[in-house]
């Protein structure tokens, strides 16, 4: 493999010096590029593309001709999991996934079984293989998965939701089933991320986008459980080099302290929590990806930088930050305004890095 030019995103993320903050965006390859739309365009669908390894490789890289970006993220979905386990999952135009076969009864949860990360979603590794040859070396690749509670939404459900009345109410009236449907989804998720670091990613996130719909009491048991369990069982290094964990929880600002103690290199923080104080609360255990909120990339240039500058001086002095949108970039937001974005970190950052 090349050697890596750049690679000041898993320096950060192991709290070693570097020379300015690093940053990338979520869903930094996606619909607020023209590029990506017209490739979307010629895959024909959403899905089409995340099966097809040369155009999932081609959106993964647009951003980095655009800007300045310190790591590259796989371009897939968190739903493939769940779709390799026989759910049978589709897009339907402006409703989102669709799962044609939910999981609701214990023999639905029978069912399921671990899939293969070289069979059912060998067209995954298959990116994974092809981008990181075409990165050769520039940044690191980011491999991913959503986290076994946030996909179990999904698959009970049907779909997204807002209320979480299927998954809930199986949950409260029927947890030991709940505890299987997890059990599974995180052995499929643990060799699902240990795969991707064998095809090439160089750095893991796990994407827990519903953690936040939960009690404190069922966020540790029902969803902090399952992603600790996947962290302690994924391969840590590869190439000679450590392999970085980062844990997402959006709305999960609250339980910073026991995310800490998951085992995971870094938390992801979104936008509503101050990430100074989020820095004196887990010390020196974890690094911290984050947190601006994605809507500033709607702001002029002048205050976008504005924001990025408060942000770094909330962090502080040192490495341990990797700088971040608190969530997803808008699909509407002008790429101008990324770049500006992206040009604010590097620079400001700099006095922060003596």
């Amino acid at each position: 493999m090349a050697e890596l030019k750049n690679d000041r995103f898993l320096r950060a993320l192991l709290k070693q010096p570097v020379d300015v903050t690093p940053v990338w965006m979520m869903r930094q390859a996606g619909r607020y590029l023209p590029e990506y739309r017209a490739t979307r365009t010629r895959a024909g669908s959403f899905m089409d593309l995340c099966k097809n390894p040369e155009l999932a490789c081609e959106v993964t890289i647009q951003p980095l001709e655009r800007f300045p970006l310190d790591a590259a993220i796989l371009f897939s979905d968190i739903l493939t999991v769940p779709d390799a386990m026989g759910l049978g999952l589709r897009f339907a135009e402006g409703e989102g996934p669709i799962f044609d076969r939910p999981v609701r009864s214990a023999a639905d949860v029978d069912r399921l079984f671990v899939p293969d990360p070289e069979g059912e979603l060998k067209y995954v590794m298959d990116a994974v293989r092809t981008i990181r040859r075409e990165l050769n070396g520039r940044v690191p690749l980011i491999g991913f998965s959503g986290s076994p509670w946030t996909l179990a939404t999904y698959m009970v459900e049907g779909g997204s939701s807002k209320e979480f009345a299927h998954v809930k109410g199986m949950l409260y009236d029927q947890p030991a089933l709940m505890h299987k449907l997890l059990d599974v989804t995180a052995q499929a998720v643990t060799q699902y991320l240990n795969a991707q670091v064998d095809a090439g990613a160089q750095a893991l996130m796990i994407f827990d986008t519903w953690g936040g719909a939960l009690t404190p009491r069922d966020y540790q048991e029902f969803s902090l459980r399952y992603m600790t369990k996947i962290v302690s069982g994924l391969k840590r290094e590869a190439d000679g080099r450590k392999v970085p964990v980062v844990l997402f929880t959006k709305g999960g600002g609250q339980w910073l302290e026991s995310m800490a103690e998951a085992g995971a290199d870094a938390l992801g923080l979104d936008w509503t929590v101050d990430i100074g104080a989020a820095r004196a609360r887990v010390g020196d255990k974890v690094a911290l990806q984050g947190n601006m909120d994605p809507c500033v990339l709607y702001a002029s240039p002048e205050r976008i930088r504005a924001e990025v500058a408060s942000i770094l001086a909330a962090y502080g002095q040192g490495s341990g930050h990797v700088f971040n949108l608190g969530h997803g970039i808008h699909q509407h937001v002008n790429p101008e305004h990324a770049a500006a974005f992206v040009e604010a970190v590097h620079e400001l950052s700099a006095s922060y890095h003596p």
